[in-house]
């Protein structure tokens, strides 16, 4: 594969992946960061460093004419804020001012990927798999700002569009459900309830590999695609292979949900004046509770030509052994 691409969020968990895929593909990549970015550890990778600012859009079209870009990957945001707003401010209008800078610059782009989320349409409540055509409920500011994004994208008619709606995404450098796997390792297993869930989960290289290749798709009018591994998993799975990778076991504990919304309202109360949120709050329990994330990719197979290659146990194994490696673990 040849072509120029810009990588926005460069320096994060799914960025780090999306620039390895690239240039495995023989791309040429400028990764987009901030300047207080992280980036040692893409500093040894063949990429150029662009420093983007989203609330500049003649910023943007100069640097957009500059590299003439064939493509972008638009994955830079926030999965953690306080407010709406500020979710807004970057995963809604700053995906918004990148759109208008491609339009003005005047560049003619062959493929516009944004890495949305399932989160923005919201779980299923009553049976079945969620698929592109369920009806948008997001239960999370996360979730309503990335369905915004969606739809300011979708008012550009001449944008080569394709959209990647990911589910809960696992894999080297994951620090969110690192933490239950951390968690296990000291020999806990904790739940939020006895409810019956039903998840879906990708492993990040199975995210990164199918972004790459939505830029191939020819097409020029708009297209989405949820993605998970296909498997649907018990509350219980994931645990139950971090488990038995590390041979692990461990004490298995339900907390009733009336502790958790106490502990939540606590932990909002103690963070009221902090610039970072807490880890479990109100809307993030709507989500943790929520009956099921499963996710059907009859699309992303059939349209897309992409089927993952990682299921839950394979891609742990390979995620656990990075971890242990890199002393995480």
């Amino acid at each position: 594969m040849k072509g120029r691409v810009l990588i926005t969020g460069a320096s994060g968990f799914v960025g780090y992946h999306l620039v390895k895929e690239a240039l495995e593909l023989g791309l040429e990549v400028s990764a987009g960061i901030r300047p207080a970015s992280n980036i040692s550890h893409l500093k040894d990778l063949p990429v150029d460093f662009i420093h983007l600012n989203f609330e500049d859009i003649y910023g943007l079209c100069a640097i957009l004419r500059k590299k003439n870009f064939d493509y972008v990957i638009h994955g830079a945001g926030l999965t953690k804020a306080r407010t709406l707003e500020e979710y807004t401010r970057v995963n809604s209008d700053y995906t918004l001012n990148l759109a208008c800078a491609v339009i003005e610059s005047g560049i003619w782009l062959k493929r516009f990927v944004f890495i949305s989320s399932l989160a923005a349409l919201g779980p299923v409540y009553e049976g079945g798999s969620i698929t592109e055509k369920t009806q948008p409920a997001p239960v999370t500011a996360y979730g309503k700002s990335k369905l915004r994004a969606e739809e300011y994208l979708r008012n550009f008619s001449s944008l080569p569009l394709t959209i990647i709606r990911p589910t809960a995404v696992y894999g080297p450098r994951e620090k969110d459900i690192f933490i239950m796997i951390r968690t296990i390792a000291r020999g806990l297993e904790l739940y939020l309830g006895r409810d019956k869930q039903d998840l879906s989960f990708i492993y990040v290289k199975d995210l990164a590999a199918a972004a790459l290749k939505a830029l191939e798709r020819e097409d020029p009018g708009h297209a989405v695609y949820n993605i998970a591994d296909g498997i649907k998993y018990d509350k219980y799975a994931l645990a139950n292979t971090i488990k038995s990778i590390l041979k692990k076991k461990t004490f298995r504990f339900h907390l009733p949900l009336s502790w958790v919304r106490i502990i939540t309202s606590a932990l909002e109360s103690a963070y009221r004046y902090s610039k970072n949120p807490p880890t479990l709050n109100k809307e993030k329990l709507n989500e943790l509770c929520a009956p099921s994330w499963s996710c059907n990719i009859d699309l992303l197979k059939s349209e897309l030509k992409f089927s993952p290659q990682y299921d839950l146990q394979k891609g742990l194994e390979e995620s656990l052994k990075w971890y242990k490696e890199n002393k995480w673990l």
